[in-house]
């Protein structure tokens, strides 16, 4: 799997010309997936940690050919960098998240994927019920437990992230 680590992946998208504003973005992204990382953690549910890391760093790279897509709604970005990320010899595995991060309800997607679209939303505080619940329903079959019981959990702890989504958007500005 190239890249090996976040940092790597970081240091991919800056040479193929990440903005500002996308690695702050990336950045903020990061701070919601820790946080949805520890909460698996919490229940006990097995996730593959360093993809959903790789995997924020890299979903949005396509706005480095699409850049009005980082002020303004637009889904060019998607299989551009996609594309983009192939050509760069990152694993197909990694570069499906280009679409994944913004397609999920479309596609099927492993709960990886599925994590990295929900920081997707919670980093600035958005709540995305159907996201939520396909979440939880591949969070509980990953770790083989009560959907209900991980129903409730999870959904508090989405809403504590959510929460400081206001205060992640206020550092957003670059």
């Amino acid at each position: 799997m190239y890249p090996t680590d976040a940092a790597q992946a970081l240091d991919l998208i800056r040479s193929l010309g990440a903005p500002a504003r996308l690695q702050r973005h990336v950045e903020l992204v990061g701070e919601a997936g820790e946080a949805l990382l520890e909460l698996l953690r919490e229940q006990a549910v097995a996730v593959d940690e360093r993809f959903v890391r790789i995997g924020i760093v890299l979903h949005d790279a396509g706005k480095i050919r699409h850049p009005a897509e980082l002020n303004a709604p637009g889904g060019e970005h998607e299989p551009s960098g996609e594309a983009m990320l192939l050509a760069a010899g990152v694993s197909p595995e990694l570069a499906r998240v280009c679409l994944s991060h913004a397609r999920w309800a479309a596609m099927d997607c492993r709960l990886e994927e599925l994590a990295v679209a929900l920081a997707d939303k919670l980093w600035k505080g958005v709540r995305k019920t159907e996201l939520e619940e396909r979440f939880i329903d591949a969070a509980a079959a990953a770790g083989e437990r009560d959907r209900w019981s991980l129903y409730l959990a999870l959904g508090s702890g989405f809403e504590r992230i959510a929460a400081d989504g206001g205060e992640r958007l206020a550092r957003s500005a670059v």
